[in-house]
């Protein structure tokens, strides 16, 4: 819990479908983007990115 890491992350809704979210994510600190088909998938996503970047 003492592990803080700060993470920019730009978050592009497309379309909104099956009561859920569909877009794409980009991590502002490695520039990388990825297509998300719904908001728990972002939401997994952002905490796998944020998980990793404190192990570094």
């Amino acid at each position: 819990m003492g592990d803080k890491v700060d993470a920019t992350f730009v978050i592009h809704i497309s379309a909104t479908e099956n009561s859920s979210w569909q877009g794409q994510v980009t991590w502002a600190d490695t520039n990388e983007t990825v297509n998300f088909r719904s908001a728990l998938e972002l939401l997994k996503m952002m905490d796998k990115a944020v998980s990793s970047a404190k192990k570094e």
